[in-house]
C-alpha cells in the first residue's frame, strides 16, 4: 500500500476513536441553530440531488451542504464542494422550495465544513452564501 494511501486509512481510524457517534451533520445542525437557524429538514433527496440541511435565518430558506473530513489527506471540507456538487444542491433546492411553497422567498447556500485534526480537535467553518443559484 502506498505512503499515501496508509496515511489516509490510519486517519480514518484515529479519527473514529476520537469522536465516535459525532457526526459532522449533528455538530453542524448544532452550529446553526446556536447561531440562531431553525432546522426545516435534513437529508432532503429527490432525483435531481440531495440536500444536507435546510434551515430558516431569519426570513431566508438557507441550503447547507455540510461537508467532514477526518485527517488533511483529502484538503479541508469545504474544498470537496465543487461545481458539479453545487449544481446538484440548487437543482434539489428547487425542487424542495417548489413543493413547500417557498419560491418566492430569499434563498441562500452555505457550507458547513467540519474537519477534524489527528489530535482530535475539531475546526468548524460556516461559508454563508458560499454560492449562488447558478452554483457559482
Amino acid at each position: 500500500m502506498a505512503p499515501q494511501a496508509l496515511t489516509a486509512v490510519l486517519d480514518r481510524l484515529r479519527a473514529r476513536l476520537l469522536r465516535p457517534g459525532e457526526s459532522g451533520e449533528e455538530l453542524a445542525c448544532g452550529h446553526l441553530e446556536s447561531a440562531g437557524y431553525v432546522i426545516l429538514a435534513r437529508n432532503y433527496r429527490c432525483q435531481s440531488g440531495e440536500v444536507d440541511v435546510v434551515a430558516r435565518d431569519g426570513t431566508t430558506t438557507v441550503f447547507v451542504e455540510v461537508k467532514e473530513r477526518r485527517g488533511a489527506s483529502h484538503g479541508e471540507g469545504h474544498e470537496a464542494v465543487t461545481f458539479g456538487k453545487r449544481r446538484r444542491i440548487v437543482r434539489a433546492a428547487r425542487l424542495y422550495a417548489a413543493i413547500q411553497g417557498l419560491s418566492d422567498g430569499p434563498v441562500r447556500f452555505d457550507v458547513v465544513s467540519v474537519d477534524w485534526g489527528l489530535d482530535g480537535a475539531l475546526r468548524l467553518r460556516h461559508d454563508r452564501g458560499a454560492f449562488d443559484a447558478d452554483g457559482r
